[in-house]
């Protein structure tokens, strides 16, 4: 270009160059990215439902702690009415 300057035509190159390496880096990581979630697809596929089973239980664990150092949560056993035992009206 003949009329702009040295310098600017110099800035204006590696602005695009550095466009350019941006553009690169991006489509490596998008593509890293594809690849990473590929291979997670297939070891979910060899490994079947056991490792869901797995996530839940620790999902269960994790909110049991919670739970267990709040004080508004009681617990009452399995498999007894004892609610059902409690008289409806005042005698």
């Amino acid at each position: 270009m003949q009329n702009v300057p040295d310098f600017l035509w110099r800035r204006y190159v590696e602005s695009l160059e550095e466009a350019e390496q941006h553009k690169k880096a991006t489509v490596i990581r998008a593509e890293g990215d594809a690849k990473g979630a590929e291979l997670l697809a297939d070891a979910f596929k060899a490994a079947g439902e056991g490792l869901v089973v797995l996530r839940k239980m620790e999902a269960a664990e994790e909110i049991a702690e919670k739970l267990s150092h709040s004080r508004n949560v009681a617990y009452l056993p399995k498999g007894q009415n004892m609610l059902l035992n409690l008289p409806v009206g005042r005698q």
